[in-house]
């Protein structure tokens, strides 16, 4: 079975110096609008909505940060991130949680917590922002 992946990349801006970005939400329509957004700013962007193979997709698009959904059909995203942040393989890789909930700022400094939430509703220079920071660091 062929993994969910779809790949964007902005051609007259995209190169192989270009971040990028995997954007693993059950949500299409909140992919798209990350997806926009973060091309507009010269990212290469990834999308899946299958957050059941997570690392099949890391490992096929080497991304520089994942910004994942908290709530994900399937999976916890705070699960899910915890898998990431564990995994030897995958420790490093900067994540950014998506979430509604200001109680989920308290997982970051937990071990296996993402580096940074993103809340819903955003807009797009906090999104912009966020990803700088994560991207910088």
């Amino acid at each position: 079975m062929a993994c969910a992946l779809h790949c964007y990349y902005d051609l007259k801006k995209g190169t192989d110096m270009a971040k990028r970005i995997l954007i693993v939400d059950d949500n299409e329509l909140m992919i798209e609008v990350m997806t926009y957004i973060l091309l507009g700013k010269g990212y290469q962007v990834a999308s899946s909505t299958r957050v059941q193979e997570i690392f099949k997709i890391i490992k096929a698009c080497h991304p520089d940060l994942v910004i994942l959904d908290i709530v994900n059909a399937g999976m916890d995203g705070r699960e899910l991130c915890r898998l990431i942040k564990l995994n030897s393989a995958t420790k490093n890789l900067r994540v950014i949680v998506c979430s509604e909930s200001e109680e989920t700022d308290a997982i970051i400094p937990q071990k296996g917590g993402p580096d940074d939430v993103l809340h819903k509703p955003f807009g797009m220079n906090s999104l912009i922002r966020k990803v700088e920071l994560q991207l910088a660091a």
